[in-house]
C-alpha cells in the first residue's frame, strides 16, 4: 500500500551527513525542512544541494521547505546559565539587563515592555514557567512567579491569549527569503503571521528576490485564529504549529483547532502540515509512545497533507527509525480513513475548466473500479484540486517541470513522476506514453481501468480540459 500522507523531516546535526540523509530518503521522507533559526546561509544552500543530489540518485523527488526564524520573543542569558524560581518569587524582565541573575534577566525583544500591563500572565519556556505581571516601570516588567522551576538562557516568552506586537518578518527573515530564493526552495514557512498582510508581504519579498516558492503560514499566535480566512487566502499552505499556539490558547484547545484548521485548508484548496512533538520521545528512544502513535494517526484521519518531525530527526538519536515509525503509522491510519468522495457537493459551481475536470476525474474514479488517476500537468493545479477530496485512488502527477514535481511532494495522495514526452503535438500518443509509464513503474496492471487528464494545446500551463477513461493495454 502506498502511503498517501507525506512526511516532512527537519535536518540538523543528526541528519546532515550524506549517509544519514540517504537512509532517511530511502525510509520515506518526502520533504526536508531547513530550520533557519540555526546555521548559516551557506550551510543551508549546501544541504539543499545535497538533498537534491541524493534524491536524483534515488529516482524520487524530495521537496525543500525553508522555515524562517521569525521574531525572537525571548529572554536573554544568565551569568550562571540558569536559575531556579519558586512560586511567589518576584522576578524582573529587564530590557536593559546584560547578564541575568536570581532577580532579573534581559530581553531580546525590548518592545515587550510596551506590550504587557499589570495582570497579564506571561508563559516562559513553552509554558513551564508562569508569571503574573505586577507592574511595568520603564524598561522593567516586575512579575510574581506562579509556576516555578529551572529557567535557562534564551527561553521563549508568550503572553497568555496572545497579542504581542512583534512583526512576523524580521530583518533576518527578509535576508533569509533571498537565500531561500537562491536555493530555489519549494516552500517557505513564515513564523508567527498575524494576518494575511504578513503573508502578502512575504510573497512580495520572495517574488522580488526571484523566488517561486509556495508559502506556508505557521499558525502559532492566538490572534491568527481569528484571521484564518485571510491567512489562508494569502497562503498556499498552513502549518498547525502546536507548540507556541498551545501556550497562547491553552493546550486543551489545540486538538479541536487542529481539526478546524485542516478542514478549512482542504475546503479552500490549500495544504496542511501538522507539526510539533509528534514523536518527541524518539529523540532518545528507538520506538514512539502509544500516545504519539495515536497523535500521528489522528492527524492523518483529520486529513492533514503532511506530518512533521522536528528534533526527532534534527538532533535525535534515531532519525531513520523516527521516519520509519511515522511511515507505518500513516499507512495503518489510512486503512481506516473513510473516503468522502461520494459526498461531493454537486451544487458547487466551478469557474475554471481544469478544476471541473479534476473533480470529474475523482467522481468517475469512485463510480468505476478505477485503479489510478494520471494527471498530465505543468503547474500541478489539477493534482492539487484532486487531492482535496479524500480518496483511496492514487493520483500520479506526470510533469516535465522539475519545480512542479518538487512542490507536489507535499500534496496528500499525489505521486509526482518525471514525464518527458516528445509527442507534444499528439494527444493520443502522449496519453499512451503516460499509460506505458505507469505500467513500466508497476503502478497499474494490464486490464486496469485508469483515468487520464490532459490539456490542449499540450504543454500549456493551467490548460487541463480533457478527461479520458481507458483500460490499460487495450490499444497498445
Amino acid at each position: 500500500m502506498r502511503r498517501r500522507t507525506k512526511i516532512v523531516a527537519t535536518l540538523g546535526p543528526a541528519s546532515s551527513s550524506p549517509e544519514m540523509l540517504n537512509r532517511m530518503i530511502l525510509a520515506g521522507i518526502d520533504v526536508v525542512r531547513l530550520n533557519f533559526s540555526h546555521g548559516t546561509p551557506e550551510e543551508h544552500i549546501q544541504r539543499a544541494e545535497l538533498v537534491r543530489s541524493l534524491a536524483r540518485e534515488n529516482h524520487r523527488p524530495v521537496g525543500v521547505l525553508v522555515d524562517l526564524q521569525g521574531p525572537k520573543i525571548r529572554i536573554g542569558k544568565f551569568a550562571e546559565g540558569k536559575i531556579t524560581l519558586a512560586k511567589g518569587d518576584q522576578f524582573i524582565l529587564d530590557a536593559d539587563c546584560t547578564l541575568g541573575n536570581q532577580d532579573r534577566v534581559g530581553l531580546d525583544y525590548k518592545e515587550l515592555t510596551h506590550d504587557v500591563k499589570a495582570g497579564d500572565r506571561l508563559l516562559l519556556d513553552d509554558g513551564r514557567i508562569v508569571m503574573t505581571v505586577e507592574q511595568v516601570s520603564g524598561g522593567e516588567i516586575i512579575c510574581s512567579v506562579v509556576n516555578g522551576g529551572v529557567l535557562s538562557n534564551n527561553k521563549g516568552i508568550n503572553r497568555e491569549g496572545g497579542g504581542l506586537s512583534a512583526s512576523a518578518l524580521t530583518d533576518k527573515d527578509m535576508a533569509d527569503i533571498k537565500t531561500a530564493a537562491e536555493l530555489k526552495a519549494d516552500y517557505i514557512a513564515v513564523s508567527f503571521p498575524r494576518d494575511g498582510g504578513d503573508m502578502l508581504l512575504a510573497r512580495r519579498l520572495m517574488q522580488a528576490a526571484g523566488g517561486k516558492s509556495l508559502l506556508v503560514a505557521k499558525i502559532e499566535r492566538a490572534e491568527a485564529i481569528g484571521e484564518l480566512e485571510g491567512i489562508l487566502s494569502a497562503s498556499d499552505a498552513i502549518m498547525v504549529a502546536r507548540g507556541d499556539l498551545g501556550v497562547e490558547v491553552g493546550d486543551a484547545a489545540v486538538p479541536a483547532l487542529q481539526k478546524r484548521m485542516i478542514r478549512m485548508a482542504r475546503m479552500k484548496n490549500k495544504l496542511a502540515i501538522t507539526a510539533t512533538q509528534m514523536m518527541e520521545s524518539m529523540i532518545t528512544s528507538p520506538i514512539p509512545t502509544r500516545a504519539e502513535v495515536s497523535d500521528v494517526a489522528n492527524a492523518v484521519i483529520d486529513g492533514t497533507d503532511a506530518v512533521m518531525l522536528s528534533a526527532e530527526t534534527a538532533a535525535g538519536l534515531y532519525p531513520v527509525e523516527a521516519v520509519e515509525a511515522m511511515d507505518r503509522v500513516c499507512i495503518e491510519a489510512e486503512k481506516e480513513h473513510a473516503t468522502d468522495a461520494l459526498n461531493l457537493d454537486l451544487t458547487r459551481e466551478f469557474t475554471k475548466i481544469d478544476q471541473s475536470i479534476a473533480m470529474s476525474a475523482i467522481y468517475a474514479a469512485h463510480h468505476l473500479d478505477i485503479k489510478a488517476i494520471a494527471a498530465l500537468t505543468e503547474s500541478g493545479s489539477t493534482a492539487l484540486w484532486m487531492s482535496r477530496i479524500a480518496s483511496d485512488v492514487p493520483i500520479f502527477a506526470l510533469s516535465p517541470v522539475t519545480e512542479t514535481r518538487r512542490k507536489l511532494t507535499l500534496y496528500r495522495g499525489v505521486y509526482p513522476i518525471r514525464f518527458e514526452n516528445a509527442e507534444t503535438d499528439d494527444r493520443e500518443k502522449t496519453l499512451l506514453a503516460a499509460e506505458q509509464e505507469l505500467l513500466r513503474r508497476g503502478a497499474v496492471n494490464e486490464g486496469d481501468l485508469i483515468v487520464l487528464t490532459i490539456g490542449e494545446p499540450i504543454g500549456k500551463s493551467g490548460g487541463t480540459n480533457t478527461m479520458k477513461i481507458v483500460r490499460v493495454g487495450e490499444h497498445m
